[in-house]
């Protein structure tokens, strides 16, 4: 075989499965939001498996975060897990977050940030339950339209 000649590529061996995009998503906005002066905040879904959050601060099963460096420590921002120490009410708390249960991130003061929608592999939200078909009007036989004059 000649040196300048291509090799053919390997076969691809089927889909390739990445990782979520949300992690790293989070620490860019994290990372903007903190370049820009701003406070950063997280929205969870308090109800995901494996939050530990102070329950007393849930509302309609969410709760927002101040993630900014000055309301926090050691806040890690990890693949899986976001972990940080706050103090709620005077009390100092650990807080863990599966990554999954983020709904958005966002800068307090001006709302600018990120939603994020569900995750391939998340729970799948039920579909809505279908609606009842309304009556058809009676008197009206099916088939042909039916024209009248109006004058």
């Amino acid at each position: 075989m000649d040196a300048f000649q291509e090799k053919p590529d390997p076969a691809p061996a089927g889909p390739a499965t990445m990782t979520s995009t949300r992690p790293y998503l989070i620490r860019a906005l994290y990372e903007w939001i903190e370049d820009n002066s701003l406070t950063p905040h997280i929205l969870v879904n308090a109800g995901s498996p494996g939050v530990e959050v102070p329950k007393q601060h849930v509302q309609d099963g969410r709760i927002v975060l101040n993630i900014n460096a000055a309301a926090v420590r050691s806040l890690q921002l990890g693949n899986e897990w976001i972990e940080f120490s706050a103090r709620f009410g005077g009390i100092a708390r650990t807080v863990r977050i599966p990554v999954s249960a983020v709904l958005a991130i966002y800068a307090r003061e001006n709302g600018q940030g990120m939603a994020f929608g569900e995750e391939q592999g998340d729970e799948p939200t039920p579909p809505p339950p279908s609606a009842p078909q309304p009556d058809k009007p009676a008197g009206r036989p099916e088939g042909r339209p039916t024209l009248k004059i109006v004058k």
